[in-house]
């Protein structure tokens, strides 16, 4: 599905303690040198850095010298979406430029997409599935490693049960597990 050095994990959170530590561990991980790309709501921007904060890490210092890079997700969104679905070169627009900085920077880029997520519980299941499938495409193009999670309770219902199946495909990767109703 993706290249080498490449993989695209869906993960299920329980609490919002339990989503900050799951984007700590991607964008942080393995200790090499790396440029994390958090796009997420203000909420859970806010939970990520107290996360990287206690761990050490000089929020301030890694978004001055650009190896952190925090984005709104809701404003993402609405700088591609088109009369509720995603739209393709605008999402390339939006995305491109931020993965090509963090290309030129030493270490594997590491992203945390939450979008999709936002899609999902605004009942746009089809719209998420297809900006999964958006960010596969961009990471043929360009080389980092992507984590989208979603609420375990909001994937539970069974009329979203093929778009479910779908976003899961889109994935290299599945954790976590999913709340039934």
């Amino acid at each position: 599905m993706l290249g080498a050095g490449r993989d695209h994990v869906a993960a299920f959170y329980q609490s919002d303690e339990d989503l900050a530590d799951q984007v700590y561990d991607h964008l942080f991980s393995g200790g090499e040198p790396s440029t994390a790309i958090l796009v997420a709501s203000p909420e859970h921007r806010r939970l990520i850095a107290g996360r990287m904060t206690r761990a050490g890490v000089d929020v301030s210092a890694a978004l001055a010298d650009g190896s952190f890079v925090a984005l709104d997700a809701s404003g993402a969104l609405a700088g591609f979406m088109v009369a509720g679905w995603p739209d393709a070169a605008a999402f390339w627009q939006t995305m491109s430029p931020v993965l090509k900085r963090a290309e030129v920077r030493p270490g594997k880029v590491r992203v945390f997409g939450e979008m999709v997520a936002l899609l999902w519980d605004a009942g746009e299941t089809g719209a998420a599935v297809e900006l999964e499938a958006l960010w596969n495409e961009l990471a043929r193009q360009y080389s980092f490693s992507l984590l989208c999670t979603y609420p375990a309770s909001s994937v539970a219902a069974a009329e979203d049960a093929d778009d479910l199946s779908d976003m899961l495909a889109a994935h290299s990767a599945v954790m976590g597990a999913r709340s039934q109703r």
